[in-house]
C-alpha cells in the first residue's frame, strides 16, 4: 500500500533536522546533525553555507534510510529555517563568496545606527514592519558587498545571488534551477514592502543593494520546483516554505486573528495572528508576514525574549545550583514563593517591548533568608513575566484580548512554569501533544500545496492538546508590580552607567 508522507526540513541555528510526518500529522522519524558555529571576533557569528547544505542533505538521507520508505511515498518537502541569516553566492559557480552571516551577528550595528540617525527608521518601519537593526538581512548583504573582494562589481554585473537559508536550500535541492523565497522569510530582510509583498526600490536604495541579487518572492504553500536527480531517483516537489517562527505559528494552527503562540527555547518567540491587514506596533514589537496561502495573506505581531531557557542553563553552568535542567522544577516547587527575589535575566540586553541593548542581568530583593530554591523559582518566574509584558503589548497593539496561549519548545515540559504563566496572564495556556510545531508547520504548508490535506479546517482535526493549564484564582498584582519595578531599575542602571 502506498504511503503518503511529508518530509520537513528544519534548518536551525545549531543543527539541521529532517522529520517525516504521515497524513495524520504523526511523526514517523527524526534525524538531526549539528554543524559548526564560527565566531571570527566578538559579536560576529557565521556559518559555512556548504556545511549547512551538507548537514541538511545528510539528515534527509538518514531519515529516509532509517524508515526504509520509498522516495515515491514522499508527496512533498516542506522547509523551515533560521531566519535573517544571509548567504551570498556566485550565480555561475553556485559557490558562496563568504560565510553565511547569522541572525545573531552584530557587526553591522554601527551601520544601522547611521541609517537611523538619517531619520530613515520611520519609513523603514512603515514599509517593512521592522525596526532598523543588525538582526535583519539587509545590512548583512551590504557588508558582504562592501567587504568581500570584487563582490560589489560582481553584483553590478548580475553575477551574485542573495538568499536567506530557505533560498540556499531550494537552490541546492534543485541543482541551481530555482532562486526563490517565501513571503515570511522575505519579510525579515528589511527589503520587502509588507503592504505590496514586493521588493521595495526605496529600501534597496537605502541599503545600496542591486535588485538582481534577490530571489523571486512566492507564497508559503506552492510547488516551487522539484529535487534534482543528483539527490535521488525521484524528483520530489518542494512545496512549502516558512521562517521558523511563522512555521511554528502555523504548526500550532493559530490560523485565526487573535490567536497566539509562544516558543520557549533558549529565548522566547511570541507571535500573534493579526489577520489580513498589517498593524504597525506602537510598543516596539515587529510586524511580520505570517504566511501566504493562495491569495490570502496573514500577518503577525512578534516579540522576542533573548533569555528564557538560557536562564536555567545559567543556574546549571555558572551558579551550579542544579546539576541538570530537569532539576529546576522540583527545586522551585520546594518553596511556596520566591521570597521577594526577582531576576531580570538581561544577559545580552532586553528584547521586546523594551529593546535596551545595554541592559544587563540583575537580581533584586535578596535577603539573608534567600536560598538557591528562591533563586531557581525567581529564574523560572522571570521567563513568564517577560512573556506577560510582550503579550500585554500585543493586546494593546491589536486592540484585542488574548483568549488562550499555545505553547511549544523544550521549556514547556516544566509544568510549574506553564501553570505560573497561566496564573499571571489569567488565560489558558495550552501545550500540544506534538511539540515539533516548527517542522509541523512546514509539513502542513507543503501538504496543503500538493493536496494531501484539503484545507486548514482539515488540519485543525490533527492538532491535539496534551494539557490545558487553567489559571488559578490567586491574584499576582503585587508580584507584577514588583517585577516592573525590577525592570525599570535595570533600565535605569544601563542608562546611568
Amino acid at each position: 500500500m502506498k504511503r503518503e508522507i511529508i518530509l520537513a526540513l528544519d534548518q536551525g541555528t545549531t543543527s539541521s533536522r529532517a522529520i517525516l510526518f504521515d497524513k495524520s500529522g504523526e511523526i514517523i522519524q527524526i534525524a538531526q546533525k549539528e554543524f559548526t558555529q564560527i565566531f571570527p571576533q566578538s559579536g560576529w557569528v557565521e556559518h559555512d553555507p556548504q556545511e549547512i547544505w551538507s548537514s541538511q542533505l545528510a539528515v534527509m538521507a538518514e531519515v529516509i534510510a532509517k524508515t526504509k520508505i520509498n522516495q515515491e511515498d514522499i508527496k512533498a518537502i516542506g522547509i523551515t529555517n533560521q531566519r535573517e541569516t544571509t548567504v551570498v553566492w556566485n550565480k555561475r559557480t553556485g559557490k558562496p563568496i563568504h560565510n553565511a552571516i547569522v541572525w545573531q551577528d552584530r557587526r553591522t550595528a554601527a551601520y544601522c545606527k547611521k541609517i537611523a540617525d538619517k531619520g530613515l527608521d520611520k519609513v523603514i518601519q512603515e514599509k517593512t514592519g521592522l525596526l532598523i537593526d543588525a538582526y535583519f538581512s539587509a545590512s548583512k548583504i551590504n557588508w558582504i558587498l562592501n567587504h568581500v573582494k570584487e563582490a560589489r562589481d560582481l553584483a553590478e554585473r548580475n553575477e551574485l545571488a542573495f538568499g536567506t537559508v530557505d533560498s540556499w536550500l531550494v537552490y541546492n535541492l534543485t541543482n541551481g534551477e530555482k532562486h526563490v523565497t517565501d513571503v515570511s522569510n522575505a519579510s525579515r530582510t528589511l527589503l520587502l514592502n509588507i503592504h505590496t509583498l514586493e521588493w521595495d526600490p526605496e529600501l534597496l536604495e537605502i541599503f545600496d543593494i542591486p535588485e538582481s541579487m534577490l530571489p523571486k518572492v512566492c507564497s508559503s504553500a506552492e510547488v516551487y520546483g522539484h529535487t534534482s536527480t543528483d539527490i535521488g531517483k525521484v524528483r520530489i516537489p518542494i512545496a512549502g516554505i516558512a521562517g521558523d517562527q511563522q512555521a511554528a505559528l502555523f504548526g500550532q494552527l493559530c490560523s485565526k486573528k487573535g490567536m497566539v503562540k509562544n516558543t520557549y527555547g533558549t529565548g522566547c518567540f511570541l507571535l500573534m495572528n493579526i489577520g489580513k491587514k498589517p498593524v504597525i506596533s506602537n510598543n516596539k514589537l515587529l510586524t511580520t508576514v505570517a504566511w501566504k496561502i493562495g491569495k490570502e495573506v496573514n500577518y503577525a505581531l512578534e516579540g522576542s525574549i533573548f533569555i528564557a531557557g538560557a536562564v536555567v542553563q545559567w543556574l546549571r553552568d555558572e551558579l551550579e545550583i542544579i546539576k541538570n535542567s530537569a532539576e529546576v522544577e522540583q527545586l522551585a516547587l520546594s518553596v511556596p514563593d520566591s521570597n521577594g527575589v526577582y531576576i531580570v535575566p538581561a544577559f545580552s540586553g532586553l528584547g521586546a517591548p523594551h529593546w535596551d541593548a545595554d541592559a544587563r542581568g540583575t537580581i533584586y530583593g535578596l535577603s539573608r533568608g534567600a536560598n538557591r530554591a528562591h533563586i531557581a523559582r525567581a529564574a523560572l518566574e522571570s521567563i513568564a513575566y517577560q512573556a506577560y509584558d510582550i503579550l500585554k503589548a500585543m493586546e494593546n497593539d491589536a486592540g484585542a484580548k488574548i483568549k488562550e496561549l499555545r505553547v511549544d519548545g523544550g521549556v514547556t515540559k516544566n509544568n510549574f512554569l506553564m501553570q505560573f504563566q497561566a496564573d499571571i496572564l489569567r488565560t489558558n495556556v495550552i501545550r500540544p501533544e506534538i511539540t515539533e510545531t516548527t517542522a509541523m508547520g512546514a509539513a502542513f504548508l507543503a501538504g496543503l500545496a500538493v493536496g494531501l490535506w484539503k484545507d486548514i479546517a482539515e488540519l485543525q482535526s490533527l492538532w491535539k492538546e496534551n494539557r490545558n493549564f487553567t489559571p488559578s484564582n490567586k491574584k499576582f498584582d503585587v508580584e507584577l508590580k514588583e517585577w516592573h519595578r525590577a525592570i525599570e531599575s535595570t533600565k535605569y542602571w544601563s542608562k546611568h552607567s
